[in-house]
């Protein structure tokens, strides 16, 4: 009970003139308000999106594995959204340069990144990194791809297994090219020389297309990359194919043996790419991109051309954001022992 005033009034009670969630901080009529306005913004920015060229950064250079599945899903998803896609290829420090410049884009679907299974080891190789590299919206995953542990032509092996007696000898000294630290191809690497138990020189490059120049050319001995960028040198014998990562053999690629059918059941992985929107972007814009997606790996040619490489697109429950992010999640989850216990670390 408040007390009376000086002259022996009774107190007022504000309760008696004010609505009761007037005496709230956030009165309910507000924050209800609030919430409706912001779904009302977010419906209204997907009716509308997009309003201007989409731009699609890849981490990687020009001819690349993840620039390839960049530019084969790029139009079907213009003539869906109206606008043009534009591929951005920024290469450099496994990817990372790309994935800030777009991580610090506005969050409203008109820049995108192309990521790869790099997007799920960049969160342990770096530990002091200047952007938060979970900062992303899975949009959806475009397909799986098998690793080709692949040798230049002459490399004096026929099969995985004489390749493993020849790595596993004394003072063997073998070259890997990779695309750098945190790309997929490195990773690969890393799974091989763990299932070899013998050590292998690698050789970074700025891209897996310049790996695969030099693996032509001869002057680098072994390659640990996707189907997707290996497939063609393979059937053309520029290169000699001595097994994939997966538990199949892979349909485009038939004459292969897995590395388990090598001797190597350790060496199993897949690559992945994935297309991803800046953290914040409003879900109906990520939905939008998504059913965009969807229609670009639907197109026939794009199907065809990817099963040639080796890697079809992911179909059914596999399509939607939130199997995506799950896909993601699960990588950064398998990996990150596998970099803690190399010791190999990007800073």
């Amino acid at each position: 009970m408040m007390a009376p005033d000086l002259l022996g009034r009774p107190p007022i009670d504000p309760r008696v003139f004010l609505p009761e969630d007037a005496l709230h901080p956030f009165p309910a009529r507000i924050l209800l308000g609030l919430a409706l306005g912001l779904g009302l913004a977010a419906g209204a920015a997907a009716q509308t999106f997009p309003t201007r060229p989409i731009t699609m950064i890849v981490g990687f250079a020009p001819g690349g594995p993840s620039d390839v599945i960049a530019r084969l899903v790029a139009p079907g998803m213009s003539a869906e959204l109206g606008q043009p896609v534009v591929i951005e290829n920024v290469p450099g420090a496994g990817g990372t340069i790309g994935q800030r410049r777009f991580i610090e884009s506005r969050p409203d679907g008109h820049t995108l990144f192309k990521g790869s299974i790099g997007q799920a080891t960049v969160p342990t190789l770096y530990r002091r990194l200047a952007f938060d590299p979970l900062a992303m919206e899975a949009v959806g995953l475009v397909n799986e791809v098998p690793m080709t542990v692949v040798v230049r032509r002459g490399f004096p092996a026929a099969t995985l297994a004489e390749f493993v007696a020849i790595a596993r000898r004394e003072n063997t000294r073998l070259n890997l090219g990779t695309a750098g630290v945190g790309s997929t191809s490195h990773l690969c690497g890393l799974l091989l020389m763990s299932a070899l138990g013998a050590p292998l020189t690698e050789v970074p490059y700025r891209g897996s297309a310049l790996v695969l120049n030099d693996l032509v050319a001869g002057n680098v001995d072994i390659g640990c990359d996707q189907s997707t960028n290996t497939a063609e040198q393979i059937r053309a014998g520029t290169i000699r194919a001595l097994g994939v990562s997966t538990p199949a053999r892979v349909e485009a690629l038939p004459g292969v043996p897995t590395t388990e059918e090598g001797g190597l059941a350790e060496m199993r992985m897949s690559g992945w790419n994935m297309l991803f929107a800046p953290g914040g972007t409003p879900r109906p814009v990520v939905e939008r991109l998504n059913r965009a997606l969807l229609a670009a790996m639907r197109d026939e040619t794009v199907i065809r051309r990817m099963t040639e490489l080796g890697a079809p697109p992911v179909t059914g429950e596999r399509t939607t954001p939130e199997a995506a992010r799950a896909h993601w999640m699960g990588e950064i989850a398998r990996w990150r022992p596998l970099i803690q216990g190399a010791g190999q670390f990007a800073d």
